[in-house]
């Protein structure tokens, strides 16, 4: 994944400043900071959710010119969201899991990770926890599905410290490139680098 130049901007707020990245095939970045430091528009500037950005974003060598190749991108990237909502219709958590291409390693990541017997519960049904595992559940899908990249942002905020443990191994274990926005020092510490987002610049923690 290759960013240069990236500028974010909300009207006429510039949430992102100048960003520059070079992450590696299968690396793992924490991305760190203070709340509206910009770390959450980035990670959906990436995945073309977030429309005011300019510069360039590569990821697997390709970049962003056309509907195609956004549907590529969107394949390619699995997406944690920071406070996945639930929503008012009526989704099944086992609908969930299969929206990631591969039903079966979903199922089972939600085995690892405890909600195993609620993929036949809707949604709305499941606590903050619950719904954040489901969601983690999901990502190890869309990985197993041929996602390379995987974009997370804060995935262990909503649980308690075990959980918060069992979520940063399963995630950092999975055979991908991982940029997570994340204030877990426990997470952040199985990445191999920290990089910290202020004011909408990014700096490399040493």
């Amino acid at each position: 994944m290759r960013l240069r130049h990236v500028v974010c901007r909300h009207g006429r707020l510039e949430a992102v400043r100048g960003v520059d990245l070079e992450v590696r095939a299968g690396e793992r970045i924490a991305l760190t900071g203070t709340n509206g430091s910009g770390k959450t528009t980035l990670l959906r500037a990436v995945l073309g959710l977030h429309r005011q950005a300019d510069g360039e974003i590569v990821v697997g060598g390709r970049g962003c010119r056309s509907a195609a190749e956004w549907a590529w991108r969107r394949r390619a990237c699995g997406w944690i969201p920071q406070r996945p909502a639930a929503g008012r219709f009526p989704l099944l958590a086992r609908e969930l899991l299969a929206s990631s291409g591969d039903l079966a390693e979903a199922r089972h990541a939600a085995e690892r990770l405890g909600v195993g017997a609620l993929t036949d519960r809707p949604v709305s049904s499941l606590s903050g926890g619950q719904l954040q595992r489901m969601h983690l559940a999901r990502a190890v899908g869309c990985v197993a599905a041929g996602a390379g990249v995987l974009l997370a942002d804060e995935p262990t905020a909503a649980l308690d410290f075990a959980g918060q443990e069992k979520a940063a191994e399963l995630l950092t274990a999975l055979p991908v490139t991982l940029l997570v926005v994340t204030h877990d020092r426990a997470m952040a510490g199985r990445c191999d680098r920290t990089l910290e987002m202020a004011a909408g610049r990014l700096r490399e923690v040493v």
